[in-house]
């Protein structure tokens, strides 16, 4: 698939309209995918204003160099790495930060990338693919009980168990090696099926989920994000799913609340330590308009914080 594949960029106004951009700021979009953000930041900014790209996806990354632009800097990083990629720039503060966590759908499209099984293809679902544990080698290697921990949980497959034994079973015969292979035996153990869904749907994202290390990636990112952020920066993080939605929630709401002291303390409000975050705004989602445009869009979740100078 070209690398300029069409992708459609999800909550794109509303993400960018709630940086709050400053014609000479510098601002950091933690997915790159290809561009769309991006590039509505950079229409943005002034000649002094700069941007960050980052991207763990080698095809996003030249994506991104591909753009004839001095303001835009691009890192191959994922955004877990956010510190050492704003470090290797000299660049100390900024004025917002972008993550658009999740699979993009150029992965999901190619099928040679294995993250669909809509296409026989190698089992890989790596989103950088020149490091790291590919799908197949973790089905090949793990025990039963990971295999079953890991769909449970970033599943939320309750035939987890189920299928993590055939998946045992099966490779004690043979390899599982492609898309098609897997998606056929998930089903071959899922008997009760969800109308409208694939048996392997959650599988699949169980495992891509897993390989990437999202979640984690997320948890690293979102304190960086904090603490590189300059008074008044922005960071907007849009999720797909729940399980990354309750770690940015959780996140932006412990930070955005002062610490929680006894009651009938004989202080006043302002001798409260002050919290480094203030929510903005209510949660946003895709207008249904922008779902039936792009139905992909319709598990989006913005969320959206700003840093508080810091007390004398």
């Amino acid at each position: 698939m070209s690398l300029g594949s069409l992708h459609q960029t999800v909550l794109l106004q509303e993400a960018v309209e709630s940086l709050g951009i400053k014609p000479s700021g510098t601002y950091v979009d933690g997915t790159f995918g290809r561009g769309g953000h991006s590039r509505a930041i950079l229409a943005r900014l002034g000649p002094a204003g700069r941007l960050l790209a980052l991207d763990r996806d080698p095809q996003a990354v030249e994506v991104a160099r591909a753009i004839d632009d001095r303001r835009l800097l691009v890192a191959h990083r994922w955004f877990g790495d956010l510190a050492e990629a704003l470090a290797q720039f000299g660049i100390d503060k900024v004025d917002g930060v972008l993550l658009d966590v999740g699979v993009s759908s150029p992965q999901i499209d190619d099928g040679a990338r294995g993250f669909s099984f809509r296409f026989d293809a190698p089992l890989d679902m790596r989103m950088d693919t020149t490091r790291g544990e590919t799908a197949a080698s973790f089905l090949a290697e793990a025990g039963i009980r990971d295999i079953t921990e890991v769909i449970r949980n970033y599943g939320e497959e309750r035939f987890a168990f189920q299928i993590a034994k055939k998946i045992v079973a099966t490779r004690s015969e043979r390899p599982i090696a492609t898309t098609g292979e897997l998606a056929a035996l998930v089903r071959e153990a899922v008997r009760t099926r969800e109308p409208g869904q694939d048996p392997a749907t959650r599988t699949f994202q169980a495992l891509r989920i897993h390989v990437n290390q999202e979640l984690e990636q997320l948890a690293l990112a979102l304190p960086q994000a904090m603490n590189v952020l300059a008074p008044g920066g922005r960071l907007v993080v849009i999720s797909f799913h729940s399980l990354e939605d309750r770690i940015v929630k959780r996140f932006m709401r412990s930070h955005a609340l002062a610490d929680t002291l006894p009651k009938h303390l004989p202080l006043r409000s302002v001798d409260l330590p002050s919290p480094p975050l203030r929510l903005v705004g209510k949660v946003v989602k895709p207008s249904a308009e922008e779902i039936a445009a792009n139905p992909r869009a319709r598990s989006a979740v913005m969320r959206v914080a700003e840093r508080l100078a810091e007390a004398a």
